[in-house]
């Protein structure tokens, strides 16, 4: 690990400007990813702003309309926990619970699982090119080893995906991202524009600025329907998703009324895809819509050898959950 300097900030415009201020400056908070990556030198910080002592970051509240408003250093552990989120947003909780390990929840963050980086192998073996980690030298997993590769949304640059099970939860939630500018002022992100697909820029991976600071993020009132999390990955506990579903769907007398879909595995963000939600809206609850919905997600994947099995394998998953969420 390289030498950095450190400091703690007392508000979050502070840390927002000390970030800013100092080229190379990274924000620290759980550290369950950073730390790894800096052990590594994938991630070679100058400088380390500490955001765990700015008040009011960790608390979880209820917002007009029947939202919640979910602070940026709230534990996941106690996100996973809380009785709101348990009873109002049950695909959240469950997302929460399927990722990483006991001890890592316990410390890792909101805004900071939303920042996971990728855990494509290549990104992690800084003998091999990599353009995330290291722009205009190539991708390492094209022809390479790509099982846990994406299957839509790639391009000629990265094929990596998000690794984040919160942040399926999250997108279909249509959760909000807040944050704190360093010039000043404040700015909501929709999180369906948060995450970014890599084009020609997989270094690239969120819509914030130089410095920008999360410090919450809101869900609004948690629509009708059964909420799921399914998570399929290569062992039952510690391990990234393979293919995930988060699905809202609500059912009555056999009909489909409404549903949303985000999918974890697939892509270099959370992935939604609003037409395979319109498919089943006001269809009858069955194999025939639940195939169609299937196909309009998977409209245009492409597999690359290795992870070719994503492709059934998502219709398999998405079929079960919605058959559960149905019946």
């Amino acid at each position: 690990m390289k030498s950095f300097s450190y400091e703690r900030a007392a508000t979050a415009e502070a840390a927002a400007g000390a970030v800013a201020a100092r080229p190379g400056a990274k924000y620290i908070a759980g550290g369950t990813n950073l730390l790894d990556l800096m052990k590594l030198q994938i991630e070679t910080p100058a400088h380390l702003v500490d955001v765990n002592r700015i008040p009011g970051l960790d608390r979880i509240e209820d917002v007009a309309g029947g939202g919640l408003r979910i602070g940026a250093m709230v534990r996941n552990s106690d996100l996973a926990a809380d009785a709101r989120v348990r009873r109002r947003y049950a695909v959240l909780s469950r997302a929460l619970l399927a990722g990483a390990s006991g001890q890592l929840r316990n410390k890792a963050t909101t805004a900071g699982n939303l920042l996971q980086r990728t855990r494509c192998y290549y990104f992690y073996d800084t003998s091999k090119p990599c353009n995330k980690r290291q722009p205009g030298t190539g991708c390492s997993a094209i022809g390479g080893f790509n099982r846990i590769h994406a299957i839509v949304g790639a391009s000629d640059q990265c094929i990596a995906v998000h690794p984040s099970d919160m942040a399926v939860a999250m997108r279909v939630l249509d959760a909000q991202v807040e944050t704190v500018l360093p010039q000043g002022g404040r700015r909501v992100i929709p999180i369906a524009d948060f995450h970014r697909l890599p084009g020609n820029t997989p270094n690239v991976e969120t819509s914030l600025q130089p410095g920008e600071f999360i410090t919450a993020v809101t869900l609004p009132a948690p629509p009708p329907g059964v909420q799921l999390y399914r998570k399929v990955r290569d062992r039952a506990s510690y391990a990234f998703a393979l293919v995930s579903v988060a699905a809202i769907v609500d059912a009555r007398g056999g009909n489909v009324r409404g549903a949303r879909m985000a999918f974890g595995g697939l892509a270099h963000k959370p992935w939604r895809v609003p037409e395979a939600e319109a498919v089943l809206a006001g269809e009858k609850a069955g194999r025939a819509a639940f195939e169609a919905a299937g196909e309009a997600v998977l409209r245009g994947a492409q597999g690359r050898g290795h992870n070719d099995f994503k492709i059934p394998l998502v219709r398999r998953v998405l079929d079960g959950v919605l058959a559960q969420a149905t019946s």
